[in-house]
């Protein structure tokens, strides 16, 4: 069964400096990435300040649902809670979601994250996906990553299909490699990437095993660092690539990964 998935952090559907609602662009370029499934970050399940001063602009409803329309289901975490709304991240899903649980992972007080765990069936085989935000301070991220395996270890069996996506601020790649041997995971770049490129040019040189290196996601306008990534397990990878160009470049200041799997 081909599967065609993809991870965004959408930065609440507003603009970097202004704040000028890009929701609607949004779900547009979501609705021709024609994805099954969309692992969102930083969406607003509500912001009333936002509603007022773009009356005309904003969608009643939470984004969550906004951009999941009639073609798909979808699950939102809330992470951060001010007076006037609330954060998170959320799945978007052509397939039912038969379960989620939200997980708060938050390090300090001042900086509210979660892992999003939802169950979708597919081909007659639950799926867990997870989506994903780490922190900004390696530290709380190493907690974090840390929490995450747990949870993974706890609600997913051995033997099961897993995706876990999102923005892990992760942009030295210190925590892929315990994630991927404690989980038995890949990372979607991982063979694109692995000999390409000045440093994997280097390491050769010096007869070094080339290191796989993720994709780069940030900023959107000039991506440099790596941020986001998409980790499998019992999934085949046929494709995978980076949304680049000027209508990803505007919409947030991330740009999202899309890859094609194969469930095995």
């Amino acid at each position: 069964m081909k599967l065609r998935i993809a991870t965004y952090n959408i930065h609440k559907g507003v603009t970097t400096f202004r704040g000028r609602p890009r929701i609607h662009a949004l779900r547009t370029a979501l609705v021709q990435l024609d994805a099954d499934m969309v692992f969102l970050q930083e969406v607003q399940g509500r912001h009333d300040l936002h509603a007022v001063r773009h009356a005309l602009n904003w969608p009643q409803e939470s984004q969550h649902e906004f951009l999941a329309g009639q073609s798909h289901f979808s699950a939102y975490g809330m992470n951060a809670v001010y007076d006037h709304g609330h954060h998170g991240n959320a799945l978007l899903s052509r397939f039912p979601i038969a379960s989620s649980l939200n997980h708060d992972v938050s390090d300090h007080a001042y900086e509210s994250r979660g892992i999003l765990h939802c169950v979708i069936t597919l081909d007659q085989r639950e799926v867990h996906c997870y989506v994903v935000h780490l922190g900004l301070f390696g530290s709380g991220r190493r907690r974090q990553v840390a929490a995450l395996i747990d949870a993974v270890q706890n609600a997913t069996p051995p033997d099961a299909p897993v995706i876990i996506a999102g923005d892990f601020n992760d942009w030295g790649n210190a925590l892929g490699d315990q994630l991927c041997q404690r989980l038995q995971l890949r990372e979607v770049f991982d063979e694109q990437h692995v000999n390409t490129g000045v440093m994997a040019f280097l390491r050769k040189l010096g007869g070094m095993v080339p290191r796989p290196t993720p994709a780069r996601t940030f900023p959107a306008a000039l991506p440099y660092l790596r941020l986001d990534r998409i980790y499998l397990r019992g999934f085949r990878i046929e494709s995978a690539e980076v949304m680049r160009g000027p209508v990803w470049s505007t919409l947030s200041d991330h740009v999202p990964i899309v890859a094609t799997l194969h469930i095995e």
